[in-house]
């Protein structure tokens, strides 16, 4: 506190003679780190009183995270076969709609693969008519067991053959009936698995992809949520249900709100876990991956606070100006402030709980909410001055 000591450098006969600053700085010596100012500059500093407020403040859990997509809204589109991009037409960015066509792939065993299908249908079919024979004969005991098992051997094992290659032919878009009524192909589509924004495109004309290769990303940007990064030792503060405020890049305050729906399992080797948040207003079209700052309230208790701007900070230190009256100087009316020490607690909303000394009266009490650092920087001033004499 010995940085608000002002040394005696006023005396009576400076005071009468200079009525305006010399009376000021003799009678901020008066009292350790006290204050007094002339209407004039008490309206030049800004100053207003108040008393301090119960409020309703939360301590709050600063984190950070991400916009991300539940598994079931993103799909990544491969070429099951791979093969040579003959054909594509979206950009990252572009929305598309499920069904719509991505590109069109070549591969040489498309067309053996729909040959060999079409070689064994017909010969289930003719099968199917020789089993049916059969079984008749087999039944007026025409002909030998023998013949007719080996009838349905053959015709059951190719028909297993049948059913897996409709299986392949669908896995690369072919259906059993478009086959049978179109020709041979050996260009085929890739269609959009779901609806939504296309996030990732790697498919040049011309170039070979295989089958694992990811040719395009799709978002499904309806339903986003936050995902927020929580750290091992704030784990036990959240739970289920509670709110959350959060903001995206170049959003200066967090005035978007979610809801924490669920809390991960799982322990990074960072020593964090994954939280999700809904989202109360969805909004297509941001895009996933995009950056969080988020603020979740802990707990909601009734605090003796003041506006943030009531608390002046000095020395490590917090401090708050009480008013204590004013009295008539000379030809001066000079306004008196006391400078008070505080312990800060919960803020929140422009708002910061205040701990006072034993003896100061918060209910009669008025203190500076406004201009304090103003008044700060006048003691200081003034002090200097004071050394100087």
């Amino acid at each position: 506190m010995g940085l608000f000591l002002f040394s005696a450098c006023g005396n009576e006969a400076e005071t009468a003679q200079e009525p305006g600053h010399r009376e000021e700085e003799a009678h901020e010596e008066e009292s350790p780190a006290s204050a007094e100012l002339t209407e004039e500059q008490y309206q030049v500093a800004g100053i207003a009183l108040g008393k301090p407020q119960l409020r309703n403040l939360s301590n709050t859990l600063t984190l950070t995270g991400k916009l991300d997509l539940p598994p079931q809204n993103m799909a990544s589109v491969t070429a099951p076969l791979g093969g040579f991009i003959r054909k594509t037409q979206v950009l990252e960015g572009t929305y598309v709609k499920k069904g719509d066509l991505l590109a069109t792939i070549e591969n040489p065993e498309f067309v053996t693969l729909q040959e060999d299908y079409l070689k064994e249908k017909n010969r289930l079919d003719y099968l199917e008519l020789e089993y049916k024979r059969q079984q008749e004969l087999h039944e007026e005991q025409v002909s030998s067991a023998k013949t007719y098992q080996q009838t349905v051997a053959e015709y059951r094992s190719v028909q297993a053959r049948v059913q897996a290659l409709e299986e392949r032919l669908a896995i690369i878009g072919i259906t059993n009936g478009s086959l049978r009524s179109a020709k041979i192909r050996r260009i085929l589509p890739l269609h959009a698995p779901l609806e939504g924004y296309i996030t990732y495109v790697k498919a040049d004309v011309g170039q070979y992809v295989a089958p694992t290769d990811v040719l395009f990303r799709i978002a499904d940007t309806e339903h986003l949520h936050v995902e927020l990064t929580v750290f091992e030792k704030d784990l036990t503060s959240l739970k289920k249900g509670q709110a959350v405020r959060y903001s995206l890049p170049g959003e200066s305050a967090a005035q978007r709100e979610a809801t924490i729906f669920l809390i991960g399992k799982e322990i990074s080797p960072e020593r964090t876990v994954r939280v999700h948040a809904h989202m109360e207003e969805e909004d297509k079209d941001l895009a996933p991956g995009m950056y969080v700052q988020a603020q979740v309230a802990l707990d909601d208790k009734q605090v003796l606070a003041l506006p943030e701007a009531a608390v002046v900070q000095e020395n490590n230190a917090s401090f708050v100006f009480l008013y204590t009256g004013q009295e008539q100087e000379g030809d001066a009316l000079m306004k008196k402030f006391r400078m008070v020490p505080v312990e800060r607690g919960v803020e929140q909303g422009g708002f910061v709980q205040v701990a006072l000394p034993a003896g100061v009266d918060t209910a009669a009490g008025n203190f500076v909410i406004k201009g304090a650092y103003s008044l700060l920087s006048k003691m200081r001033n003034a002090e200097e001055e004071g050394g100087h004499h």
